[in-house]
């Protein structure tokens, strides 16, 4: 992942300097009221970019492989995030912390190290036929098929932040995230889910309202941790994406 962990490193000494001189910017004054409402109008619970970086600047090894325990804690930090874009957006959050519990307890039982990366759970599973492969049958909840489900919708995730990172100052939040969802996550969900979304999208704030959700200070200051974060969950989700294809499970059922 060239560039990825140098750009760590300076997000790194930014902070420090920031929490050193005290001198971190805050929202500007005419953005923080509608903030507050938005933020009161979700009744999200705190979300902070800072530890979704953290969390998944740890998930990849030497060896290439996607570890399984931060990769869970970067998504509790994500499952905030969802909130905060409003409850109509509680049915996928509300999945995904389905999803995190089903893998978590794999990783609490007699069979923990075999869930200790993706990789060894791919491999561990596959071997001991405990995948539904063609129809959901014996293993409804397998760790493969869970993990996928978590897969597909970090892909959207990933795709809404960079387009909020690399949009206009006057971006509109809800068109961002319509295009980012009916390219990815949009296709595993029925109709009225997705026509509930789409209604769902347009309450969303202005992009740089949105962007100081994020815990981190301004909106430029968000700007520019999504670049030091995003390599690394786009990192995860490749290496992700090319495991389960080389295996032919991205269409589990």
């Amino acid at each position: 992942m060239a560039g990825a962990g140098a750009s760590g490193v300076d997000w790194l000494r930014r902070e420090r300097a920031g929490q050193q001189s005290g001198k971190r910017k805050q929202p500007a004054e005419g953005s923080r009221g509608s903030l507050q409402r938005f933020n009161m109008a979700a009744g999200a619970e705190t979300f902070s970019l800072r530890e979704v970086l953290v969390a998944f600047t740890a998930c990849v090894s030497e060896q290439r492989e996607v570890r399984v325990d931060p990769y869970l804690a970067g998504w509790k930090g994500l499952v905030r995030f969802l909130n905060c874009l409003g409850t109509i957006f509680s049915f996928i959050s509300k999945d995904a912390v389905t999803k995190i519990e089903i893998i978590e307890n794999y990783r609490n039982s007699d069979q923990r190290e075999k869930y200790l990366t993706v990789q060894s759970m791919v491999e561990y599973e596959l071997a001991n036929g405990l995948v539904d492969l063609q129809q959901r049958s014996k293993h409804p909840n397998s760790g493969c098929r869970t993990f996928l489900r978590l897969h597909r919708a970090l892909h959207w995730l990933q795709m809404f932040l960079e387009g909020l990172r690399t949009g206009e100052d006057n971006s509109k939040t809800s068109v961002i995230c319509s295009e980012t969802y009916n390219a990815s996550l949009a296709n595993y969900h029925p109709w009225i889910i997705r026509k509930a979304a789409g209604v769902a999208f347009c309450a969303l704030p202005t992009r740089n309202t949105f962007l100081e959700t994020m815990n981190v200070g301004t909106a430029e200051e968000a700007v520019a941790m999504l670049g030091d974060a995003l390599p690394y969950i786009c990192e995860v989700y490749k290496i992700t994406e090319e495991l389960y294809a080389q295996h032919k499970l991205l269409d589990l059922p």
